[in-house]
């Protein structure tokens, strides 16, 4: 499938999303992911908050390389629709899955960091330990 990465602009070749179930739930979505490099991502930040809400809203990543280097995606199922984005770096696509996650935590849709309760869902702030994926291997 091509795309064009969000950090550099690169028209790419990546590896397709799984496209939502028509007849199932997230969970059903979620055991579809096997074998297509695709994987859920349960918990972000240095203390693995809840990323998403499942079966509702759920994040999966890949990583895959073209001749210019490595690719780093993510997806996000929100109650079956699907949305792929792809970056060059892996920092840029932590910082954008951070900012997702900041918007779904202060939003209440998510459980997050208590500091973003009452905060504004559109004004990320950058906390401590939240820019960074909890399994330390992630995506790298």
């Amino acid at each position: 499938m091509q795309t064009t990465t969000k950090d550099t602009r690169e028209t790419v070749t990546v590896p397709a999303t799984v496209e939502r179930d028509m007849y199932g739930e997230g969970y059903d979505w979620m055991e579809s992911l096997a074998g297509t490099g695709w994987y859920e991502v349960p918990g972000w930040g240095r203390d693995g908050w809840d990323l998403g809400s499942w079966p509702y809203i759920i994040f999966a990543a890949a990583k895959t390389e073209d001749e210019t280097g490595k690719l780093f995606g993510y997806t996000t199922y929100v109650e079956g629709d699907v949305t792929a984005r792809w970056y060059r770096s892996c920092e840029a696509r932590n910082l954008a899955i951070s900012k997702e996650a900041f918007w779904y935590w202060a939003s209440g849709q998510a459980d997050g960091p208590e500091a973003l309760e009452r905060m504004n869902p559109q004004e990320f702030k950058q906390i401590d330990g939240l820019c960074e994926p909890y399994i330390p291997d992630f995506g790298n």
